[in-house]
């Protein structure tokens, strides 16, 4: 039996960050044209935008994972997921948000929405099409996408309706409701979950996407995971109440376990040969016709 003990929490996460690698799994001349831009006054209230090949072009938006205490922007730069974006002629933005504990979730989410609604209303002079606009988050960002996407105050703080983007695609979240993960994880990254959700209830399902899905929601979800266990009840117990709230949703499983699999979602999604690359071209290929 597993005991967990403060070192063997400072362990568990420290091995968890050690699977947050930059994405690029071969090395890859940056794109050009990259703006660096700030949506907010603080100064990880900043993106990355790379314009699409044509005028009018959808705008892809990806928010990073950390465990809501680190990543960055700069993750996407070189990226398989850029590289395959771009060929396709889409606009690509990756956000900066602000991170625990100098911040809460929930001004992570608030910084979601300001960022979209930054780039919306610089969509003319930006070069894309303001209603085709697509986020997609990984691990952390998976959830912060999702909270978008079901909880309307945050968008409707920054001046939008849920129909601000035509969909959302979390790649292998956590914490899509909150108390099951922090219980699932307790012995393992439970310090992480309670760094970031704290011990209250109520504010735990506040945080929850899972909690927020009856309508409205984003137009569309396409919800990924790996084979992890945690990951996979949590994509599937959003998808579950996302349909019953009428909302189009896919849940899809791909190969790949623990946190190595969570890594390789990110870190390979765009390559050809990787068997989540087709299925989110597809969905964001329909979202944005």
């Amino acid at each position: 039996m597993f005991f967990a003990t403060a070192s063997s929490l400072v362990v568990a996460d420290a091995a968890w960050a050690a699977f947050q690698p930059a994405e690029s799994s071969t090395a890859r001349r940056p794109p050009s044209g990259k703006q660096v831009l700030a949506y907010g006054n603080e100064e990880l209230q900043t993106l990355d935008y790379w314009p699409g090949t044509r005028a009018g072009t959808p705008l892809v938006v990806f928010v990073h994972g950390g465990g809501w205490k680190r990543g960055d922007k700069s993750m996407m730069e070189g990226s398989a997921k850029l590289t395959d974006w771009q060929a396709k002629g889409y606009a690509v933005a990756s956000l900066n948000y602000r991170l625990v504990p100098d911040a809460t979730v929930e001004q992570q989410a608030e910084d979601v929405a300001s960022a979209l609604a930054y780039l919306k209303g610089r969509a003319a002079q930006l070069g894309f099409d303001s209603y085709r606009i697509a986020l997609v988050g990984h691990s952390a960002g998976a959830h912060l996408v999702a909270l978008v996407g079901t909880d309307p105050q945050y968008l409707r703080r920054a001046g939008l309706d849920m129909d601000a983007v035509r969909g959302i695609v979390p790649l292998d979240g956590a914490a899509y409701y909150v108390p099951d993960q922090m219980e699932e994880n307790a012995l393992l990254l439970g310090a992480t979950y309670k760094q970031a959700f704290g011990t209250d209830p109520k504010r735990q399902v506040a945080l929850s996407p899972t909690a927020h899905t009856t309508a409205p929601n984003a137009p569309a979800f396409l919800i990924l995971h790996v084979q992890r266990k945690g990951g996979i009840a949590q994509s599937q117990g959003l998808g579950d109440a996302l349909r019953k709230a009428g909302t189009p949703v896919t849940v899809q499983g791909f190969p790949g376990r623990g946190l190595r699999g969570h890594a390789e979602i990110n870190r390979k999604l765009g390559e050809a040969d990787y068997p989540a690359t087709p299925v989110v071209d597809a969905f964001l290929a329909k979202v944005f016709s």
